[in-house]
């Protein structure tokens, strides 16, 4: 096989305590033409100059501000000259052999634009990591879900999903990605600011005819949550405000416009759900994040324009049933159990 530059690439923002925890378990990568390079966010708590006096190998390039995971990114890759970059959160273990068999993996097919290991939980190695687990997914309503983790429902680690397979979406957490490909997609979309940014990424790569797959021979521990937690409001605001994005940006107008409105109606439910559980904040981001998406709507994205001219092209991985119907209503709480001859394939 041949040894392509590879760039593992990690964007910061205030996370000195993940650095110290876990730069040394990627300087202990064994891939023998690699570069590690920390794109910096404008932190606050001294992880420059921690960088700077611990690790003078590693590059860092510093933003002026705090761009956000998208913005950030963007700006530190357009700096970065490599065949294969990784896109790795700083909140993640990685072992010695991780890059080898997801680059030998990509190697293999040109047409594979991006791809993610397995995503276990650093705190239950036994169990997925919710921000990707096995590979991500999508119902034809736009929720994404992965195998190991649909919505709250986690699985342990038992072997039934060893299987590399083409996904719909790689996780952001450890995401591999072709720099050509990246450039020729254009990065990521600003407008998402953090959550569903990789979602937004993949399936723009597909619409463009390229692959996205999940490498099972590869696996990375993700403690998750390390810049907003489950409970951050804005959190909430990003995830619902950034699911209606998605549409948008992928979906044909004709489709788009009736998905959108039902997405708002199943949006008002979980306000009214929030609100009785006594979730004020949740409920107002909610509120929130359909008002910036209206005002939003009707700007132009040259990014999707782009990608939607081959709208379909290649749409594995998408589950043309109801998830949401199917979890709370179907009680089907596993990848395993749901109907997968409807995962397109």
């Amino acid at each position: 096989m041949n040894t392509p530059k590879v760039a593992v690439v990690i964007l910061n923002w205030n996370g000195i305590k993940f650095l110290r925890d876990f730069l040394p378990y990627v300087l202990a990568s064994t891939w023998p033409n690699l570069d590690i390079v920390v794109g910096d966010n404008a932190s606050t708590d001294g992880s420059v100059a921690f960088l700077q006096g611990m690790y003078p190998q590693i590059r860092i390039i510093e933003n002026k501000e705090n761009y956000g995971f998208t913005g950030g990114y963007n700006r530190v890759l357009a700096q970065v000259e490599a065949d294969y970059y990784i896109l790795l959160n700083s909140d993640v273990e990685v072992q010695p052999g991780w890059i080898e068999p997801v680059i030998a993996l990509m190697e293999s097919d040109d047409a594979i634009a991006a791809a993610a290991p397995k995503i276990l939980a650093y705190h239950q190695k036994t169990h997925f990591e919710h921000a990707g687990a096995a590979g991500g997914f999508i119902d034809k309503f736009g929720y994404p879900f992965c195998r190991g983790r649909i919505f709250y429902e986690i699985e342990e680690d038992k072997g039934q999903y060893d299987n590399t397979c083409e996904v719909f979406w790689a996780t952001g957490a450890a995401m591999f990605v072709k720099k050509k490909y990246w450039d020729e997609a254009g990065g990521f979309d600003e407008s998402f600011f953090a959550h569903m940014e990789e979602i937004d990424l993949c399936w723009r790569l597909k619409n463009m005819g390229y692959k996205v797959m999940y490498c099972a021979e590869s696996t990375v521990y993700h403690v998750g949550g390390g810049t907003l937690n489950s409970e951050n409001p804005f959190k909430t605001y990003l995830n619902f405000r950034n699911n209606l994005l998605l549409l948008k940006n992928n979906l044909p107008a004709w489709r788009a416009f009736w998905v959108i409105n039902l997405r708002f109606w199943m949006d008002l439910l979980a306000l009214v759900r929030f609100m009785m559980e006594g979730k004020r904040k949740d409920a107002w981001a909610v509120s929130r994040a359909h008002q910036n998406f209206v005002r939003q709507l009707f700007k132009s994205n040259v990014k999707s324009q782009k990608s939607k001219v081959a709208w379909g092209k290649s749409q594995t991985g998408m589950y043309y049933r109801s998830i949401v119907w199917d979890f709370f209503f179907g009680k089907k709480h596993r990848f395993t159990e749901l109907e997968v001859e409807k995962v397109k394939s």
